[in-house]
């Protein structure tokens, strides 16, 4: 599922950031941030339930009763810790054979990034050795006393994209733009056999949200902003990837599915990863829950808890939704598992501890790194102390035994002697590669093609620039090899092609010539009949890719120079832009004769010259035949366009996007008003945004951040009132009202920290480019002599600190604003926020501080800097 990712997250030498303190970043989400029962009084009020919103859908397998009395038989003897055992799913990083040998873990996976032996190069032979050595444990009853086969899950999202040479397809968005489900089902087939070469039997796909706002990160894992698409997809997926209910559903030919994250983690407020849905509960069954009826429907064998909230209420702690809407009107009769230690999000519980979860009816904790020995033996605990029932780990590992009988574990030969099973030409198989080129052919939108510059001919002098045009890994985006689609070269996708390859092959077969050159450099005697510059978006997964309004290389706009100067030598430009979600490129698309959306295509990127050029007898080869599914924003800031649900075939008032859903120009069409696409409006009305205050520690911290304390040898996040380490001691007090302020010491024999932070880098542009501060009131109870640092930190090596000591009086509260200014430096990314405030210093003192944000129009105090 995800990656364990150790960065130099924090601010200072000597704490979190010279540290390098191993931050929890999610392949599914984060693992570090906790959740209080301070947290939850200040979230929105819970939703009322009506339950009468929800269909009572028709299970599509229906009760066997055989199967149930064996599932009866195998529960009968189980004892407790075997029982928890099932219930547990830690990660390939953090267990060893002999851990399987010894609890019987009922499954585990491999995160976004991790490999065999740590090996990213590992071949299939490798990833069913490992299949085979924690299989064998797994039966091996001499220490658990168990004989239940284990199951290893992936997040095979685009094709099997953690391992080395196999087919990667287009991600979701752009398959929602091909809107053919019959392509989808084929696609997911393949997934599943390319998936059964490695002996893995389950696969962490399909991803069903229906995004809202295309600022979130996770844009392009929703296939439309179309409710009935993402439905019919979710069908078509699942039986893919299992087979079909009444036909070869779960053979050796096919693997179990997920649809996720339920639910409603497209609807978030302001599009931010694991942040609170607040949609009404009729919106979250019309929007976003048709992918998990179309799902289920296809009789999908597990369904993953989603990290977001729905009005304040964690999705993985919500018996609502999980137990009353999923397992009782939905009619789910298989399991529930968690995303990355999602767990810990809820109220109350930590990695290693949430009985909560269990009693809303969560199934399978995923827990990678090593919280899993703790999370298992204090669920133990409380199921022997009646915290959690019986009752309910017996439903959780009946609904475990179900799927895995369903999926014949107990019957099929052990990995290594399946029959698909190390069968290495099925990776990247040429039969699935052509499935995946014709994928990138349906998945591509032309939005603009003016004096019909498109299709060209193939005996042409074509110059191919820009960044993307050789670059496999960028056209992949994230989830390709690595969790964060990054630290890859053309070298580690054998049997791919880039796009530049792809046009390369098609004019040497037509008698034309193409020049590579990412700057767009040639020689006068190279001078080109046409220009494919081909940029776009650097690759990024989950909250990694949260921005803040949709503004293409905002503050670095070196495509549109590129795009310029060749306009400015006369050549025509056709742009093929690469991204995860529909952005502003306005000046891009003005400065281009013809532009393309082509999303993230994979690794087939011949489909591309595919539909860009002719046959060499002039003849129409592909056609454009990919419409939007997703509205294309006219401003930066107009991030929530979405047709209304009632008017999909027509438009509303307040409907207004720049290209609207269902956009795409074609050939044999053409430009139907007989007119060429007139030039756009290049404001991108930054002035213009309205920017209110952002709260970062108001009366509680506010999500997505979590508060942190470090010294010189320590970095940890706060679970509780009272913390301490070598440099300081924190609690809560009440300054206005109840554990409204913090209360440190800090003992000056070393340097001590205490801060924000989020486990996802956050966009802060928006202030930064504005006349914005941040600001706190804090309380010294003595002089200081020694520098008070308050300061900012963005991912990576970054940080920028102003010494406020001389800005407070001893004995009293003090509002210290300070202009963001004052924290620009050379290497510091406000698009990349990992820690906005943070104090420290290594005098002896006492401070009290309380209501940190960032004022959006700060006043005249505010401190000012050069």
């Amino acid at each position: 599922m995800t990656l364990i990712n150790r960065q130099n997250t924090g601010p200072l030498t000597g704490s979190l950031l010279a540290l390098g303190v191993m931050l929890a970043l999610s392949a599914c989400g984060d693992s570090q941030q906790v959740s209080s029962a301070k947290d939850a009084a200040e979230a929105p009020q819970k939703a009322a339930n009506s339950l009468a919103i929800w269909p009572e859908l028709v299970p599509a397998i229906g009760k066997d009763p055989q199967l149930e009395a064996k599932i009866e038989a195998l529960l009968a003897p189980m004892t407790l810790g075997q029982k928890v055992a099932q219930m547990i799913q830690p990660e390939i990083r953090d267990i060893t054979v002999e851990d399987m040998r010894k609890y019987g873990f009922g499954s585990y996976l491999n995160g976004g990034g991790a490999y065999p032996n740590n090996d990213k190069h590992a071949t299939p032979a490798n990833w069913v050795a490992l299949a085979e050595a924690f299989y064998q444990a797994s039966v091996d009853d001499s220490l658990d006393g168990s004989t239940i086969p284990t199951m290893w899950g992936t997040d095979a999202v685009h094709g099997h994209n953690n391992v080395i040479g196999a087919t990667l397809f287009p991600h979701n968005i752009g398959l929602g733009a091909a809107n053919n489900p019959k392509l989808i089902e084929k696609i997911a087939a393949i997934t599943a056999k390319e998936v059964m070469v490695t002996g893995i039997d389950w696969v962490f796909a399909p991803t069903v949200a229906v995004v809202r706002d295309d600022r979130w990160g996770r844009t392009y894992e929703g296939y439309s902003e179309d409710p009935q698409i993402v439905k019919a997809y979710a069908y078509a997926i699942v039986e893919g990837l299992q087979g079909a209910v009444k036909g070869d559903f779960l053979s050796d030919q096919h693997v179990i599915s997920t649809v996720k994250h339920f639910l409603g983690d497209g609807g978030t407020e302001k599009g931010v990863d694991q942040g609170d849905n607040l949609a009404s509960e009729q919106d979250l069954y019309d929007i976003h829950a048709q992918g998990y009826v179309g799902g289920l429907n296809a009789g999908a064998q597990s369904v993953m808890a989603s990290f977001n909230s729905w009005h304040g209420v964690k999705n993985h702690g919500n018996p609502y939704l999980l137990t009353e809407v999923l397992k009782g009107k939905l009619g789910f009769d298989g399991f529930v598992v968690g995303d990355w230690n999602g767990h810990g999000q809820v109220a109350g519980c930590t990695n290693e501890s949430c009985a909560q979860a269990v009693n809303a009816g969560l199934d399978i904790f995923m827990v990678p790194t090593a919280a899993w020995k703790p999370l298992y033996e204090n669920t133990l605990a409380q199921v022997e102390n009646g915290e959690i029932s019986q009752a309910r780990i017996d439903d959780a590992v009946r609904r475990i035994l179900r799927v895995k009988l369903r999926a014949g574990l107990f019957d099929k030969p052990s990995p290594a002697n399946r029959p698909l099973s190390a069968d290495t030409q099925l990776i990247g198989h040429p039969s699935h590669r052509d499935i995946a080129r014709q994928a990138v052919r349906e998945s591509l939108v032309l939005l603009k093609n003016n004096q019909s510059l498109l299709p060209l001919n193939p005996n042409i002098k074509v110059l191919v620039a820009g960044d993307a045009a050789d670059n496999i890994g960028k056209q992949s985006g994230g989830w390709t090899i690595t969790w964060q689609g990054t630290d890859n070269q053309n070298s580690d996708f054998p049997g791919a092609s880039s796009i530049y390859a792809g046009i390369e092959q098609r004019l040497a077969q037509g008698g034309g010539e193409a020049i590579l050159s990412p700057r767009g450099e040639f020689s006068p005697e190279q001078k080109p009949d046409v220009a494919i510059v081909v940029f776009g978006e650097e690759p990024y997964a989950e909250g990694n890719g949260d921005i803040d309004n949709l503004e293409y290389q905002r503050g670095d706009k070196r495509d549109l120079a590129l795009l310029k100067k060749l306009k400015a030598q006369g050549i025509p430009v056709v742009s093929v832009f690469i991204s995860g979600r529909p952005m502003w490129v306005n000046p891009e698309i003005n400065q281009s004769d013809a532009f393309v959306a082509a999303w993230l295509p994979g690794s087939e990127g011949q489909g591309i010259a595919d539909v860009l050029f002719r046959e060499n007898d002039g003849s129409l080869a592909h056609d454009f035949v990919g419409k939007l599914s997703f509205s294309w924003p006219a401003t930066p800031q107009q991030t929530q366009v979405n047709l209304p649900l009632a008017q999909h075939k027509g438009t509303s008032a307040d409907y207004q996007p720049l290209f609207p859903y269902g956009y795409g120009l074609t050939y044999r069409s053409g430009l139907t008003d007989g007119k060429a696409l007139a030039p756009l409006p290049e404001d991108n009305m930054a002035t213009s945004q309205a920017l209110e205050d952002l709260a970062l520690f108001e009366r509680a911290v506010k999500s997505p951040w979590s508060m942190y304390i470090a010294s010189k040898g320590d970095w940890q996040t706060l679970s509780s009132s009272v913390a301490e380490n070598s440099a300081l001691k924190i609690r809560t007090m009440d300054r206005q009202v109840q554990e409204d302020a913090r209360l440190v010491q800090f003992n000056g024999t070393e340097l001590g920290t205490v801060g924000l932070v989020s486990n996802f880098p956050r966009d802060f542009r928006a202030y930064s480019d504005a006349d914005s501060a941040l600001s706190l009131s804090i309380k010294v109870d003595s002089a200081l002599n020694q520098p008070l640092w308050l300061g900012m930190a963005c991912e990576g090596d970054c940080r920028a600190q102003y010494d406020i000591s001389k800005q407070v009086t001893v004995g009293e509260w003090n509002n210290v604003s300070v202009a963001l200014n004052c924290f620009v430096q050379e290497s510091m990314d406000f698009g990349k926020m990992v820690s906005p405030f943070y104090l420290a210093t290594d005098a002896k003192v006492q401070l009290s501080f309380s209501d940190v944000l960032i004022q959006a129009n700060h006043q005249a105090h505010t401190i000012q800097c050069n």
